[in-house]
């Protein structure tokens, strides 16, 4: 008999198997003399659209909504049916005894699992995997000490309730929205209050006022101190710093106090996901989504970095016997740990083992693989260094310093210095250089030299992702392996824009901010169903009266809507004429850049809104061509000579996923475990199909 292993992507089915010894290798799955193992492909199923469940919900219209069904089934993803298709019949097989869950150790990964057992109606006994690593040694351990599924069922729960929530709140007032205001208009529990972020930073920056003041500096042996004064606004204009320097002149100045503070300070806890993609971001630009996909990379792929969708900074007790392995896998890279090594790998920040704030997964820190760094892009090894860094620090003794305060008066006036010196760089290691030290005496007569400067207050900075990323994480807005799609999606929907390294609101996300419901626009009350959500997977929570309350709250937000007097401009409007029924056309953003689409429901006219620089040669002068769509068609035209061809349109039927699409697929899978396609989307993606019409 056989165990059915289902894991979450092809690649980590691959490298399961070759760990098991499921040899056998076939089209969706791989066999062994105990295992059969497969794989979904990110989300094989989802939750029934509206149409699926009442004939009158099909069409868009205010009339039908709120829509709050008794029950929301599931149904397969059309892309992936294949897929699903030979997890069903692997699972009739007879020599097929039991199942495990071996997907995402999380959240999202056991609703992924759960659904294609319930779709398949699996009766056999299931099990569950749960590991942090994908490291050989850490898979063995796990198959060692498999547990019921039914232990898991509280996280099942948790994960059904945020689907079915986002489903009632996200498709109505989406709907509502659009259908009121007539352009897609996509709201949601996490992405309006994190859209609200961004925009409530941009209007501290809009409503700044500079203000200038003018501070007195005393210069002495080349540093410098501050005048004490009540606050920085005490000398508004330069006669009256001039008037003060005029005074303090007068003055001899002399040291009437030295006080002398050890400070110690110890090294940071190991990353916690959301930590690292704000560090990643500020470091290197990099966006919440590369650093996630970077270090899911890490973790799948070449398996040197523990499970990466984690909010915990903290390890469990029963990590301490493998930090001697995990320092040696990094002692090439980080040169100390060699040192730690030696002196027995000793823990020194003995807080970070805490069981109790070890949420489902521990700190991201690395594994005891030691990595093959040929095999890592320059990025992957970036992101790398980081985990590794920053776990080295906790054998590390801490930062200590002997900090200096000199207090020097003149007449009344106070002026303060302050010098460190640097006792032991313990896990700041060589990276913190002494500045030089001024040997002060008590009593020591001080000569006046005063410098005035002038000052002007600085408006806050926009957002970053990082920012952004550590605003969520305050106010409870979605979870750590959600964060960077929320984001991500606020920008392909066009209600935000990434501007050099800053997030600013769109003027269509704007208005969205003034139509949507405040209770949306606020972060307390999404942050207070995260919080539910959390006691769900924990047992502390009933997930049918969390679901009562997201109906209750989505009828008002809906009936809002409804009533709502608000007018909305739609600024992807412009002025040209549509040549086929004289309507305006509006812009519209695709992956193949801008469309002018026709206004009119009734039209189909769409073209290019800009021409497009294709791979196409021109045949006089080789240079790429552009292509044009125009009142003369499509061709293509070369911006450097002139010449222009017309397209060979060969149009392709082929209604079966060809080979190409389907590795395309995978890859992306691999890459990334967004759903192939979610609820929201796919009703968004017919509602403007139908608009478009």
């Amino acid at each position: 008999m056989k165990q059915l292993i289902l894991a979450e992507k092809p690649s980590v089915a691959r490298d399961l198997s070759k760990t098991l010894g499921a040899t056998q290798k076939h089209k969706n799955y791989f066999e062994g003399d105990k295992v059969v193992v497969t794989w979904a492909l990110g989300h094989l199923l989802g939750l029934q659209m509206p149409e699926d469940l009442h004939k009158n919900w099909g069409k868009w219209q205010l009339e039908t909504l709120p829509m709050l069904p008794k029950k929301i089934g599931i149904k397969p993803l059309p892309k992936t049916q294949g897929q699903l298709k030979t997890i069903k019949s692997l699972a009739k097989r007879k020599d097929i005894k039991e199942a495990v869950i071996a997907t995402d150790a999380g959240r999202e990964g056991e609703l992924v699992a759960r659904w294609i057992l319930q779709y398949i109606r699996f009766n056999k006994p299931v099990k569950r995997l749960w590991i942090s690593s994908q490291t050989t040694k850490s898979v063995k351990e796990g198959f060692k000490s498999l547990k019921p599924a039914k232990q898991y069922d509280d996280l099942y729960y948790s994960a059904l309730a945020r689907a079915k929530a986002d489903w009632l709140v996200g498709l109505n007032v989406t709907r509502a929205l659009t259908v009121k205001y007539d352009d897609s208009l996509s709201a949601g529990r996490v992405q309006t209050p994190t859209l609200a972020q961004v925009d409530k930073q941009a209007q501290k920056i809009n409503q700044f006022k500079p203000q200038k003041y003018y501070m007195i500096d005393l210069e002495v042996d080349g540093k410098k101190a501050h005048r004490q004064q009540k606050d920085k606004f005490e000398i508004k204009d330069m006669k009256s710093a001039q008037a003060v320097v005029k005074e303090l002149d007068q003055q001899h100045g002399k040291v009437v106090d030295i006080t002398h503070k050890d400070k110690s300070q110890q090294a940071p806890l190991p990353y916690d996901l959301t930590e690292l993609q704000r560090e990643a971001n500020q470091a290197y630009g990099y966006s919440a989504k590369k650093t996630l996909s970077l270090v899911q990379s890490l973790y799948e792929v070449h398996k040197i970095v523990s499970y990466p969708r984690t909010d915990s900074k903290y390890l469990s007790s029963d990590l301490k016997s493998t930090m001697k392995e995990r320092l040696q896998a990094i002692s090439n890279l980080v040169p100390e740990a060699k040192n730690y090594l030696a002196n027995g790998s000793q823990v020194v920040l003995k807080k970070v083992f805490n069981d109790k704030k070890v949420t489902d997964h521990h700190a991201l820190i690395p594994t005891e693989q030691k990595p093959r760094y040929d095999k890592l892009s320059q990025d992957e090894h970036r992101i790398y260094t980081m985990i590794t860094r920053r776990f080295a620090g906790l054998f590390a003794q801490p930062y200590q310093t002997k900090q200096e305060k000199i207090t020097v008066q003149f007449g009344s006036d106070k002026f303060v210095f302050n010098q460190e010196k640097v006792i032991e760089s313990g896990w700041k290691g060589e990276r913190i250089q002494d500045v030089s030290q001024r040997d002060w005496q008590m009593g020591e007569q001080i000569s006046p030299k005063f410098k005035i400067s002038a000052e002007q207050t600085a408006p806050p900075a926009p957002l970053s992702e990082g920012s952004l990323l550590a605003k969520m994480e305050k106010y409870g807005l979605g979870t750590p392996a959600t964060r960077a799609e929320i984001i991500e999606k606020l920008v392909r929907t066009e209600l935000m824009e990434r501007t050099n390294k800053s997030l600013q609101v769109t003027p269509k996300g704007r208005q969205l901010l003034q139509l949507v419901n405040p209770a949306l626009v606020t972060p307390e009350l999404t942050a207070k169903w995260e919080k539910q959500l959390e006691q769900i997977a924990h047992g502390k929570y009933n997930s049918r009266s969390f679901l009562k309350e997201i109906e209750e709250e989505t009828t008002k937000l809906v009936a809002e809507i409804k009533q709502s007097k608000k007018k909305y401009q739609d600024h992807s409007l412009t002025s040209k004429k549509c040549p086929k029924c004289n309507s305006l056309l509006k812009e519209k953003n695709t992956r193949h850049g801008k469309l002018l689409v026709c206004t009119n429901n009734e039209c189909d006219y769409h073209r290019r809104a800009e021409a497009m620089v294709t791979n196409h040669r021109c045949p006089q002068c080789h240079k790429k061509m552009l292509l044009i769509e125009g009142k003369n068609g499509t061709y293509f035209r070369c911006k450097f000579d002139g010449t222009t061809e017309k397209p060979n349109n060969k149009k392709k039927n082929n209604k079966k996923m060809t080979k190409h699409e389907e590795k395309r697929l995978i890859k992306k899978v691999n890459q990334d475990e967004e759903p192939v396609e979610s609820t929201l989307a796919a009703a968004l993606k017919k509602a403007m199909a139908e608009e478009n019409k």
